[in-house]
Parts: C-alpha cells; structure tokens; sequence
C-alpha cells in the first residue's frame, strides 16, 4: 500500500512533468474562481455602499412628507407635492409610544454669497432636535439654540460642500453670507456625510433656524405652520413598522382622511435599505452564478486532461500494478493529481479576484468586501471539482489489467 506522503510526490512529480499543460488544464478553474470571487466582492461592496449611505440620513428614522400617490385608483399627488402636514402633526407624532425625537423642517432654495463667491443650494429650516434625528454632528462652531429658533434669528450653519465652495481658504466660523439679499451669520460647520443612497450630496445644504427660514427666506406665508418634512427617529428599528403603522392612523384621524386617501407620506428607510440590499444580492447571485459556469467548463478540462493522462500513462500503471499497488492506490494517485490541479487553480484564481476586485472597487469608489466565507467556498468547489471529475479518469486507471497495461506500447 502506498503512504499517503508518496502519493502526494508521485501526483507532483507527474504535474511538473507537464507545466504547460498542467497550467493550461487549470486555466478554467482559475478563470471561474477568479470571477466569482471578484463578481461576488462587487455586489457586496455595493451592497455595504447602499446600506452606509442609507445609514448615514439616520439611524432608526422615519420620514413623513406630504402628499402621496394613490394606490390603484391613479395618481391623486406625488409625494412631497403639496402642503399638507402641519407644526401641529409634529407635536402630536411626538407623543407616540416608541418615538425618541422628532424634528419637522421646513425646505427652500437659495443664492448665496460669501467671501466674493456665490453658490445655490438647498435650505433647510431645522429645530435644533434635527441633529438627534439624523445622528449628525457638528465640525466646527456651534448649532443655533432654541432661543435663536425661537427668535427667527439670522444664523446659519453650513454643509461641508457649501463651506468648502463660499470660504476655501478661510475659517468660516463667524463669517457672513448673503441668501436671497439677507445677511446671516455663520456659527457652525457639519460633519460631511457624503451622498445619499438616493445619490444626493447631504453636504450640500444650509441649515437655519425653522422660524428664519419660514419667515424670512422661503417666502411661503400662505401657512405659517406648514412643513415640508417631519424626521422622526424610533427607540430601536424592532419597532420601526409600528411605529409607522402608528403614525399613519394617528395622521388620518388628523386628516380625516381614509387609507386610500392619504394625503401624506412616511417612508421607511429601514425598508428600503433592505429592499436595495435584496435586490443587490440577488444580482450578486446571479453574476456569481454565470460566473460559476466557468468552473464547470474548468472541471471538464481536467477531465479530458486526466483521461489523456491515463493512456499515456498506461504502461506506468501496469508497472505498478505488478509491483502490487491495488486499484485504490492508483485511484488514490490520478484523483490526487486532479485534486491538486484544481485546488491550485483555486488559489491562483482566488488571489487574481480578490487583486481584480480591489482595482474595480478602487475605481468605481466602492468599499472592497472580500468575505472569508465566500472565499472559502470557491475554494471548496475547487476542490469539489477535482474530485468530481477526476474520479472518472481515476476510476479508468485502476481498472486497467497490469498484463494488458505493460504490453501497451
């Protein structure tokens, strides 16, 4: 019986022989490695990219915006459309079971100049509970109070996008810019936050005291007491379809409206992280499955290769056999060679996926998501592979009849 230990030399000795064709044989399972490594790091890169960008509006967060599209019946109003949610909804949202914080805003464009550059962008008038409810923090300076909120006063902090454009190389803190003709003064800069998963660059914002905003910039003095949003953040995201449930019947009682009539909006970004996650994978799935293929085609390369192996190969074999190496030894022996063809292959293709997927994520500006788990189970297939198809070429090799096998020329 041979030792394990030799067998391992004799399959080395024989894939050495043939360099080449031992590379061009392990070709398709490198190829098929390499692809479902890096196919499968991509997809959960951008994965991991929508749920960070998600995350970053806030943590556990609700957002109720006015209007809606009617179900079924046509459209009735786009979300968002129309004045429809209240400073009183806000207050009444607040007593909620399960809601931490909520903070209503009020949004409006604006030209600002500053420092001899103009820029437009978005302004939102804010209570000082926003920073709370999206979990932002301020980088510089301070957030106005609730006395500044109260008292409509002309201050203002800024995004990083907006601070970077109007004050490149000065300190904005204290500074004063100009909105629609009206000075205000800076008091702070926020932490930049990056784009959305919607795509929208939340750094690109002024944010002002609510009052200021409804009173002195937005112009909207139809209503006083209209808002274009209300973020609400929930105690943990366990109970974030509750609460939801709950603020859409507290908001149609207000309304008197009914559920096909809702004239109102509360968007889940919980929800829709999952969903965008779900579909992610599911595309993730399907390019790793295509990818897949390849180590099919790999493995019937082996095949081939190891059959091809055999007849040239059958004279050794009758040698053996004489020598009393049983037909397990000889199995043993041609499904080693076709285990270590494949394993080989394997880690050649796992390092050129993950080197591959590193410089697309590097140049598409995605995070580089190389699980172990994913890694260990190309690996494993590798070697499923191998033995796969290399049972048959071994299977072949041991039932040779050493007499026939050394008079083979």
């Amino acid at each position: 019986m041979m030792r394990t230990a030799d067998l391992v030399s004799s399959a080395a000795r024989a894939l050495r022989g043939n360099p080449m064709r031992s590379a061009l044989t392990a070709l398709g399972v490198i190829i098929g490695v390499a692809s479902v490594v890096a196919m499968v790091a991509l997809g959960s890169g951008a994965q991991r990219s929508i749920e960070s960008s998600i995350s970053s509006l806030g943590s556990n967060l609700l957002i109720v915006v006015p209007g809606a599209m009617r179900q079924g019946g046509g459209v009735r109003g786009q979300a968002g459309g129309f004045d429809s949610l209240t400073l009183g909804d806000a207050q009444a949202i607040s007593q909620v079971n399960g809601v931490t914080v909520v903070a209503p805003s009020q949004r409006s464009r604006g030209q600002l100049i500053a420092n001899g550059l103009n820029w437009n962008t978005q302004i939102e008038g804010v209570t000082p509970s926003f920073l709370a409810a999206r979990d932002w923090n301020i980088a510089a300076g301070r957030f106005f109070d609730e006395n500044e909120e109260r008292q409509a006063r002309r201050v203002v902090v800024l995004g990083e996008t907006v601070a970077t454009e109007l004050f490149p190389n000065v300190n904005p803190i204290g500074e004063t810019l100009r909105i629609n003709g009206g000075a205000y003064e800076v008091i702070g800069v926020m932490e930049s936050k990056g784009q959305s998963g919607f795509g929208q660059d939340q750094d690109d914002v002024v944010l002002a005291p609510f009052t200021t905003v409804k009173r002195r910039i937005s112009g909207r003095v139809r209503r006083a007491d209209t808002v274009s949003q209300i973020s609400v953040k929930a105690a943990s995201e366990d109970i974030l379809d509750q609460v939801q449930a709950d603020i859409e019947t507290l908001l149609r009682q207000r309304h008197r409206t009914r559920e096909d009539e809702d004239d109102f909006t509360v968007q889940n970004l919980s929800a829709v992280s999952d969903a965008m996650g779900q579909a992610t994978q599911v595309f993730t799935y399907l390019l790793g499955g295509i990818s897949a293929v390849s180590l099919l085609v790999g493995g019937i390369g082996i095949m081939n290769i190891m059959l091809v192996s055999v007849t040239e190969r059958t004279r050794e074999i009758g040698l053996r056999k004489a020598l009393g190496a049983r037909q397990s030894d000889i199995m043993n022996q041609f499904g080693l060679e076709a285990v270590t063809l494949s394993v080989a292959g394997g880690l050649v293709g796992l390092t050129i996926g993950v080197l591959g997927a590193w410089g697309i994520t590097s140049l598409v500006g995605l995070p580089l998501v190389v699980s172990p788990t994913n890694a260990g189970m190309a690996i494993g297939f590798s070697v499923l592979v191998g033995v796969v198809f290399g049972a048959y070429p071994a299977w072949r090799a041991a039932q040779l009849d050493p007499i026939e096998a050394l008079r083979r020329e």
